[in-house]
C-alpha cells in the first residue's frame, strides 16, 4: 500500500485551532500539563537566558516560563496570530529560528500534529546553543483508545468497513530514539497517563472540537459522518468504557520528553572496565566467585 505524502492536512489543523480559539479553547488539559511543565522546570538547577515556547496551541505555559525566568528574553513561535507579546506565527516543520538562539525550548501538546517530527527535533536542537535543553510533551499512542475502537467496531458494523479517524500517536521507546537521532544528549521520556470522564461520549467529542483536536489525516474519510454510525459508536463506547456511574472514560496518553544539546560540561558513561571501585565494597557485601564447573 503505498503510503500518503503527508500524515496530517496542516491546513485544516490550523483552520479547526482558529476555530476552536475562537470558539472558546478547552483548556483543561494543557491547565494540568503546564503544571507539570512547572514541576519538571523546577528539578534543573539553573537559569536560562533565553526561553522559547514552540507551537503550543494557546500561550498557557507563558505564566510559568516568565515566573520562573523574569530575567529572560521570551519569545513564542505561536501556530496563529496572537494580539500582542514577543510573537513568530510560524510552522513548526519550518522553524524560522537562527542556529543558536536558545538556551530553554519548551512545547506542549504540539509536536504530535507535525508530518516530520525527526526533523523538527533536528531543526530544534539547532536553534538552541551548546547544554540548552528541550522539555516537551505530545500524545502518545494509548490516546483516544476509548474512542478509536468504538468508531472502529461501529463503522465495521455500520459501513463494513473501517476509515482513520484517531491519529497514530508515538509510543514511549519511539520517541526517545527520535531525539537521539536528533543530536541531543541525555534524552529523557517518560508518560503519564490522565483519564478524564464525561457525562456521554458527546461531551467528549465536543471538548476535542473545542481543542481543535478533530480528524485531519488527510486519508480521513472526506464525506460526512452517517447518523447510524455515530449513534452506534456512542452506544458501544457507553457500553464498553463506562463506569459503574454511567459516566464514560477517555484517556490521554503524555509522552515528555527532554534532552540537552552536547556540551563539553554535560557527564559522559565511563569506558568499560574503568571503574576504581567495586560494587561489593559500595553495597558493604562480599563478592562471590563463581564456581568453576565440574569436569564431565
Amino acid at each position: 500500500m503505498d503510503l500518503p505524502a503527508t500524515l496530517f492536512d496542516t491546513l485544516i489543523a490550523r483552520q479547526r485551532l482558529t476555530r476552536a480559539v475562537r470558539s472558546g479553547y478547552a483548556g483543561f488539559l494543557l491547565d494540568r500539563l503546564t503544571e507539570d511543565l512547572d514541576d519538571r522546570l523546577g528539578a534543573v538547577l539553573r537559569s536560562f537566558a533565553t526561553v522559547l515556547d514552540l507551537a503550543t496551541p494557546i500561550p498557557a505555559a507563558g505564566p510559568i516560563l516568565a515566573r520562573r525566568y523574569p530575567q529572560a528574553q521570551h519569545v513564542r513561535l505561536a501556530p496563529l496570530p496572537e494580539p500582542r507579546g514577543n510573537r513568530i506565527v510560524g510552522d513548526p516543520e519550518l522553524l524560522p529560528l537562527a542556529p543558536d538562539s536558545f538556551d530553554l525550548a519548551v512545547s506542549l501538546l504540539a509536536l504530535h500534529g507535525v508530518n516530520d517530527l525527526p526533523g523538527t527535533l533536528i531543526q530544534l536542537r539547532r536553534a538552541l546553543r551548546p547544554d540548552g535543553l528541550f522539555v516537551g510533551c505530545l500524545l502518545g499512542g494509548a490516546t483516544l483508545t476509548e474512542l478509536r475502537q468504538s468508531f472502529g467496531q461501529a463503522e465495521s458494523e455500520v459501513e463494513g468497513g473501517i476509515s482513520p479517524r484517531v491519529a497514530p500517536f508515538a509510543a514511549v521507546r519511539e520517541a526517545g530514539a527520535l531525539l537521539q537521532r536528533a543530536g541531543f544528549a541525555l534524552p529523557v521520556a517518560d508518560t503519564d497517563t490522565l483519564t478524564v470522564r464525561y457525562a456521554d461520549p458527546f461531551s467528549l467529542m465536543r471538548d476535542l472540537r473545542a481543542m481543535g483536536m478533530t480528524n485531519v489525516l488527510t486519508e480521513r474519510r472526506r464525506t460526512p459522518l452517517r447518523r447510524a454510525t455515530l449513534l452506534r459508536a456512542a452506544e458501544i463506547y457507553a457500553a464498553r468504557f463506562a463506569d459503574p456511574d454511567g459516566r464514560v472514560r477517555a484517556t490521554f496518553e503524555v509522552l515528555w520528553l527532554s534532552g540537552w544539546v552536547p556540551h563539553a560540561s554535560q557527564q559522559k558513561p565511563l569506558r568499560p572496565g574503568s571503574a576504581k571501585s567495586r560494587l561489593a565494597d559500595a553495597l558493604g557485601t562480599i563478592e562471590m566467585k563463581p564456581e568453576a564447573p565440574e569436569a564431565p
